[in-house]
């Protein structure tokens, strides 16, 4: 483990995808797994979502097997952040998930999953009927659609939904309580004030960002884009020095020919915390 705050948690924080929708190699898309115990929650599923939880399973963390992912929250309905969403459904399943998957998204995550469900029915229709030895009930999907507030409650942890600002789509945040440290995840945001107060003096905080340096040198159309939708990294310095996270790691990074050093050092000029620089497989 690398990262870990305040002594040694039972809950740990795995990146299992750091990326945005750019095709890196080292990165798959979006996606945080809480592991609280024996029990995974996965915020967002973007692609490759099922390989890197079990390359997690590989080095040690066995709450990742693909069969326990049972729980997934999705901060919004962007396919860099969902493009994984078939795959979490229909992979474990034939990896011998017996249970359906729980999903807590936006409005209009059921009218995704309904239609995902279908396009897959001929799939689902031959591994049901054929010679495949497998069970009915673990391709099946409940689909919660929230709203700010909790939203989800067990004996491990208590999750709650953090309004933020993407555009036109329905987005939320995700704060983890859990009996020994509070985990802040932004998704997609620009800078607001609900994420801040989520934050405050949590133990971790894992922020969207881009450099702000290489954004002077974008197209007029796009720095319209990126300032209106996501946070630089000037901001999300300002971000973290009012809120005092114990740990700030970076995700969804847009770095634009920045290197990590330069990227890293652009949050430490504004920000005097600890932070890093999140890569998939990471675990704090």
């Amino acid at each position: 483990m690398r990262g870990a705050s305040r002594g040694t948690p039972s809950c740990s924080v795995v990146l299992l995808g750091t990326g945005t929708p750019n095709a890196e190699p080292d990165r798959s898309g979006p996606s945080v797994a809480i592991v609280a115990g024996d029990t995974p929650y996965i915020v967002d599923c973007g692609p490759g979502v099922v390989r890197r939880a079990t390359g997690a399973q590989a080095a040690g963390i066995e709450a990742l097997e693909p069969k326990k992912l049972t729980r997934l929250f999705l901060t919004h309905l962007h396919s860099d952040h969902t493009a994984g969403y078939p795959d979490l459904i229909l992979t474990p399943w034939v990896l011998d998930r017996k249970e359906p998957l729980e999903v807590y998204g936006p409005p209009g995550t059921q009218a995704m999953t309904e239609h995902i469900l279908a396009a897959y029915g001929e799939d689902i229709r031959d591994r049901l009927s054929g010679l495949e030895p497998i069970e009915a009930g673990g391709h099946l999907v409940q689909a919660h659609e929230i709203e700010p507030g909790v939203v989800y409650e067990d004996g491990k942890v208590t999750v709650e939904a953090v309004p933020v600002v993407h555009g036109s789509l329905p987005s939320f945040g995700f704060k983890f309580h859990t009996p020994d440290r509070t985990i802040v995840i932004s998704g997609d945001t620009a800078p607001t004030e609900d994420l801040v107060d989520a934050a405050r003096g949590c133990d971790v905080l894992i922020h969207e960002v881009y450099s702000a340096t290489r954004f002077e040198l974008l197209p007029p159309a796009w720095r319209r884009y990126h300032s209106g939708m996501h946070t630089s990294t000037r901001e999300l310095a300002e971000i973290a020095s009012r809120a005092r996270p114990g740990l700030l790691i970076l995700y969804h990074v847009l770095f634009w020919g920045q290197t990590d050093q330069e990227l890293v050092s652009e949050i430490r000029s504004g920000y005097d915390g600890e932070v890093v620089l999140g890569k998939d497989l990471d675990v704090y």
